[in-house]
């Protein structure tokens, strides 16, 4: 297997190469401008390394994955074309009223709470840009109103006229009868050809969310819109950059879904948060061939600090709903919790409680932390871990970042002012907040699902988790830690490993078992017609994209609920089709056991009636990845070789600083033992073991922290 897999971030761009029995890992600054320059770089590294050229490296691969936050950069910076939207009449306030949540939906709780101060955020869509059309179609799909086509040209005319640079169109009730939203795409393609306007692009909302839900499945659709340009210049940019460097098969991008497709079948929505989720994907793979059992995956990176769920069996969360931003789309993604805590996080005196804040603000790549020396002035937590002794300024990424500990200690100065101490006792502070706010939104994750933290092995990786690993497990009040093999882009490792993967879905009213009438299900051909249609959807997608049908396989999800409740249950089936009454009861066993396992056993309640909201087909075609071996420590521990320097290193909890030993990982093997204080240094990242605690080599550079005395 020859790969090249990329996840940019906000201040990294990191590149993993699969070269045969050879992985490479490789960083460089993520460049913001130009996304394709980063890659450039980390690419260039990777070849050093392999002793080979980026044209040769590029001819020879069988893909290029591209994890990218281009999307999420977008939404930040309010960069987009000027939205139209076409909508039912009726509905002109359902985006600008957003469910009436729309002042807190995406902010953190304390500001969510703080009403009298709450605002909304700026609109996509502006209220004159919003414009409605004569007709109706109920939640059948029965068309009560036939669509009035002179009012709809008429409507057009307002919106071309007024400078819509992209046209979004999201009707009620779309999603189970499309034929308006279809016939407006015809009448608007009559009346403005390519040729007049460049062709203005026009997304139709059935074709971006299958479910019902019109206030989410019309920001999903504005949102696809809006990203639309940039993601197709951005992408296609970077597609270029490989074309001229030697590469011609096609490009595939990372999705939100955990899977990824070639860039012609890939919506802009579906790449937002697509680093993230691949790191997750990565924790799933690792899980299922080592048997770790339940999973916390937690990347700290140098902007964010990223947590994920993967219970036993590679079961991942989802969010159907998730929030993007400030708004909250239809489109399932993997789900996904990111605090501001990451390296480059800026940190701040908090008057009230006399300490430190830190994030969400972070400092990037430009100018990054202000010991980079690229113009940075506030002190960030990768500058206290410079001022404490655990980063090496003349090896800093491979030695191609030099740090300059003088402007990290000038920024801190002004803070430990503030705190009425010393640099180093403000830098003891800064670390300690970052470590427990990263414990604490761990805590809540998994406590809120029921979870206890001692239940799940936690991954830290990215840039940063190696470093804080030790003491964001002393805050959780746990033992034990994994730094995964190739810990520092680990998100990277996971773009490679994805699967061709494609998720499609429909709203439906199906009645599995009927509490008034005491009867089940019987109209098998409707709700087989309906599988088979999104099977078919999938099937399209993997076969344009070269794959033969017969490579493609089907996952079928259902969202089913009891009677009238609010909330659904996602269950995953094997019975594809429906043969007779013993299909259908074996659907109902498998939601009941499932609800009781999400809810706790004896809170089913069937004599309430059982309803599928929701159908859903993800068709995939699975594909080797990197393969994790040796994970867990086995034999006996092996004694260190000698380090290669010391230095002191102050650690929280210590008056002053302790002699530290420096190990080169690349002399340790498998099963080396060192009790901390210790640091070992790779070339894109450090393993910190503080005091109290034992480091632990496995097999493929993995690493286990375990806490050896309190």
């Amino acid at each position: 297997m020859k790969r090249v897999s990329v996840d940019i971030g906000g201040t990294f761009t990191d590149c993993f190469v699969a070269w045969d029995d050879k992985y490479i890992e490789s960083k460089a600054l993520t460049t913001h401008q130009n996304l394709a320059l980063g890659f450039n770089e980390a690419l260039r590294n990777a070849c050093e390394e392999l002793g080979t050229s980026e044209r040769d490296l590029l001819s020879q691969v069988d893909s290029v994955r591209y994890a990218t936050t281009l999307g999420t950069n977008a939404l930040i910076q309010r960069k987009g074309p000027r939205l139209g939207m076409l909508t039912t009449m009726g509905f002109r306030s359902s985006v600008p009223l957003s469910r009436a949540k729309g002042y807190a939906v995406g902010l953190p709780h304390k500001q969510q709470m703080d009403v009298p101060n709450a605002q909304r955020p700026d609109p996509i869509v502006p209220i004159p840009m919003i414009q409605t059309v004569r007709e109706r179609i109920d939640f059948k799909g029965e068309i009560l109103l036939e669509l009035d086509e002179d009012d709809l040209r008429e409507k057009l005319r307002l919106l071309v006229d007024k400078g819509a640079e992209a046209i979004v169109v999201t009707l009620a009730n779309s999603v189970v009868n499309p034929k308006h939203e279809l016939r407006i795409r015809e009448v608007f393609l009559d009346e403005y050809p390519g040729h007049m306007l460049g062709a203005i692009p026009m997304l139709l909302s059935h074709q971006v969310g299958g479910r019902k839900g019109e206030y989410a499945r019309a920001m999903s659709t504005i949102m696809d819109g809006f990203l639309h340009s940039t993601m197709y210049y951005g992408l296609g940019t970077l597609e270029l950059n490989l074309r001229q460097s030697g590469y011609t098969k096609p490009m595939l991008c990372n999705h939100n879904s955990g899977g990824m497709a070639q860039l012609n079948s890939t919506d802009a929505l579906q790449t937002v948060h697509s680093g993230p989720v691949s790191g997750i994907a990565a924790s799933e793979h690792l899980a299922l061939q080592t048997e770790l059992g339940n999973i916390v995956a937690t990347d700290m990176g140098g902007t964010s600090f990223d947590i994920g769920i993967v219970v036993e069996g590679g079961v991942k969360y989802y969010d159907f709903n998730p929030e993007i931003e400030r708004w909250m789309v239809s489109v399932p993604m993997v789900h996904l919790v990111t605090l501001g805590a990451g390296g480059g996080s800026i940190c701040s005196y908090d008057r009230m409680y006399d300490t430190v804040q830190v994030g969400p603000q972070s400092a990037g790549s430009d100018p990054g932390p202000a010991c980079y020396d690229r113009g940075g002035q506030k002190p960030t937590v990768t500058d206290a871990d410079l001022m404490l002794g655990y980063l090496d300024p003349g090896n800093y990424a491979g030695g191609r970042i030099k740090l300059n500990p003088r402007r990290a200690k000038q920024t801190m100065e002004d803070l430990a002012d503030q705190l009425d101490m010393d640099v180093i006792g403000a830098c003891k502070i800064m670390k300690s907040t970052v470590d427990m706010n990263m414990a604490n939104g761990i805590a809540r994750e998994l406590r809120t699902r029921g979870y206890e933290p001692e239940d799940f092995t936690i991954l830290a990786y990215g840039g940063n988790g190696p470093l804080h690993a030790c003491g964001i497990a002393r805050a959780l009040g746990v033992k034990k830690i994994l730094a995964p093999p190739f810990a520092s882009v680990f998100s990277a490792v996971g773009a490679g490993n994805m699967n061709q993967l494609h998720i499609h879905e429909m709203s439906t009213w199906t009645v599995l078992f009927d509490a008034n009438q005491k009867s089940l299900f019987t109209d098998y051909a409707l709700f087989n017609s309906r599988v088979e249609e999104l099977e078919r959807r999938g099937r399209e997608d993997l076969t344009r994209q070269g794959f033969a049908a017969e490579k493609v396989e089907y996952r079928l999800e259902l969202d089913m609920r009891y009677g009238n409740q609010r909330v659904t249950t996602a269950v995953v089936t094997d019975i594809h089709r429906l043969g007779g009454q013993s299909d259908v009861l074996k659907l109902m066993e498998q939601f009941h056991q499932r609800y009781g396992e999400r809810f706790g056993e004896g809170s089913q309640v069937t004599e309430a009636g059982v309803r599928i909201n929701t159908i859903r087909v993800c068709s995939f075609v699975t594909q080797p990845g990197v393969t994790f071996t040796g994970i867990r420590p086995s034999g006996d521990p092996v004694a260190p070789p000698p380090p290669v320097s010391h230095r002191p290193c102050h650690f929280v909890g210590f008056d002053t600083a302790l002699d530290t030993p420096i190990y080169d990982d690349e002399a340790l093997t498998p099963q080396t033992e060192i009790d901390g204080p210790a640091l070992v240094v790779t070339k894109a990242t450090s393993y910190l073991v503080e005091p109290g605690w034992r480091f632990r080599a496995a097999e493929q550079k993995a690493v286990w922290f375990t806490r050896i005395e309190g």
